[in-house]
């Protein structure tokens, strides 16, 4: 079975030998350009995707819009996304052990951003990945890279989990 990555985590990609992709940095977060009207009454936060190329050769990546899908709360409503104040990685060659990151300010009901799941698709030169999907909430502390899981994160990934496979976790209602 499938299971989503806790936001925070690194995901290789087999079909593009070295390439890996992280969701992290989900903060609430003003955007650059004041907010869109169409958000009036939702609360702003950003997130972070990340490509790094650990591979021999350079990749042409493009994360633009469209290729990222923002989804709050337990019914997974679609979030807004503020395009304009958004930055996208567009058609960037990512050398051997360099990164590139798009940025992304999106909104939601207040209630709902205890759930945000991020599903990103990656264009590796004319290749399309397989879609990846993220889970996490505001204020779930992400560990540091390499570091030993805290138990928050274990919980938020026992409770997924569980979802997945149909059977109610204890302490989640």
């Amino acid at each position: 079975m499938d299971e989503p990555n806790v936001v925070g985590d690194w995901q290789e990609y087999d079909e593009h030998a070295g390439l890996r992709v992280r969701v992290h940095g989900l903060l609430r977060a003003e955007p650059p350009r004041g907010r869109d009207d169409a958000a009036e009454g939702l609360a702003y936060f950003a997130l972070r995707v990340t490509v790094e190329n650990r591979g021999a050769r350079r990749l042409c990546v493009h994360l633009e819009d469209g290729q990222i899908d923002v989804r709050v709360g337990p019914d997974g409503e679609s979030a807004f996304i503020d395009w304009r104040s958004s930055r996208f990685v567009e058609g960037f060659d990512v050398y051997p052990l360099r990164r590139a990151t798009a940025v992304l300010y999106a909104a939601g009901p207040e209630a709902a951003l205890g759930q945000v799941d991020v599903q990103v698709q990656v264009r590796v030169d004319e290749d399309w990945a397989d879609r990846r999907l993220w889970t996490g909430c505001l204020g779930l502390p992400e560990e540091p890279s390499g570091a030993q899981p805290g138990p928050v994160r274990e919980c938020l990934a026992r409770q997924v989990s569980a979802f997945l496979q149909g059977r109610p976790e204890e302490g989640t209602a």
